[in-house]
């Protein structure tokens, strides 16, 4: 029989730069979560300090934020369940270069106001026992988020083994590209996890006047064709709507399978949703599509990679 695990998506209105309340809300979430039998309670991305990237604040905080992993760490050693704490930013710093001749100085002085650290939008997988099964920095980096955040470019996409079995991670606007979920489905992983700062606005004007919610439209289309394209199991956590009925942020945190879509999904509320995913569903998929047969037999036709002057 195939297993059946049970999971909890989060979301909330993530208040920007109030990183001790939203780690508090985040605890107090996890433990409902817990309290309900869930085996991993996954968070929506920035969770803990919001998008605020041109406040100094902000910067600071993602210095200092590895006492938060460790705090995750221990709730899930504390709690026995599995947590992946949506995403965290990190500050790491550059080495500074040693000046050794007149030329070397004058280039140091060109460069005197580039930055000296870089920023990761990183997604961890902590285990039951509080160990880091893997962890994974975003790679597709939405266009508003370019000048803050570096990629992991080239890196891998790589699959962890987990309690809940092979596990991906991919972070908001990777979900745009289908060649990620492919680079993990090859590894053999089974359910793909995505946490998300996903806004009604991050479509253009020009799309809005068309589609007020042309965001919700391909949230919900594409969450769906990729558990079907890719025979995986999908759980989506996104940042909840406030008081205000302006607020861009919607929600949808779900969890999706192939063959039914999603088996639990929220609104644009503040809260906890604990559903069953029974990876059976994803092996009747296989069976039925053979998407990862046809990945692994010889000869297959789209083993080439993608470069901007075709294929290679």
């Amino acid at each position: 029989m195939a297993p059946i695990h049970r999971v909890a998506v989060i979301q909330w209105n993530i208040q920007d730069l109030a990183i001790e309340e939203n780690h508090r809300k985040a605890c107090d979430y996890i433990r409902e979560a817990a309290a309900q039998g869930a085996e991993l309670a996954v968070l929506p991305e920035y969770h803990l300090n919001g998008w605020a990237p041109s406040d100094p604040l902000w910067l600071t905080h993602a210095a200092s934020t590895h006492k938060y992993l460790q705090a995750y760490q221990s709730l899930a050693r504390t709690l026995h369940i599995c947590i992946v704490p949506g995403t965290i930013v990190e500050r790491h710093d550059l080495a500074p270069a040693t000046t050794s001749t007149p030329r070397a100085a004058k280039a140091e002085e060109a460069a005197a106001d580039t930055k000296d650290y870089l920023l990761y939008n990183t997604a961890y997988f902590i285990s039951h026992d509080g160990r880091i099964l893997g962890h994974y920095r975003k790679k597709n980096i939405w266009h508003p988020e370019r000048e803050y955040l570096t990629s992991s470019g080239e890196e891998p996409h790589e699959a962890f083994d987990t309690p809940l079995g092979k596990v991906g991670l991919l972070i908001c606007w990777d979900l745009a590209f289908p060649e990620a979920f492919r680079e993990l489905i090859a590894q053999g992983v089974e359910v793909v996890i995505v946490p998300t700062f996903w806004s009604r606005y991050d479509a253009s004007p020009a799309m809005l006047k068309h589609n007020p919610a042309s965001e919700k439209l391909f949230l919900e289309t594409t969450l769906t064709a990729r558990c079907f394209e890719n025979t995986c199991g999908i759980i989506f956590t996104n940042v909840a709507r406030g008081q205000d009925p302006d607020d861009k942020f919607m929600g949808l945190s779900r969890v999706v399978l192939p063959v039914v879509g999603p088996v639990g999904q929220m609104g644009d509320e503040e809260g906890v949703l604990v559903v069953d995913m029974d990876l059976g569903l994803v092996r009747i998929a296989e069976e039925n599509y053979k998407v990862r047969e046809d990945m692994e037999r010889e000869g297959w036709h789209y083993t080439y990679r993608h470069s901007a002057g075709g294929k290679q």
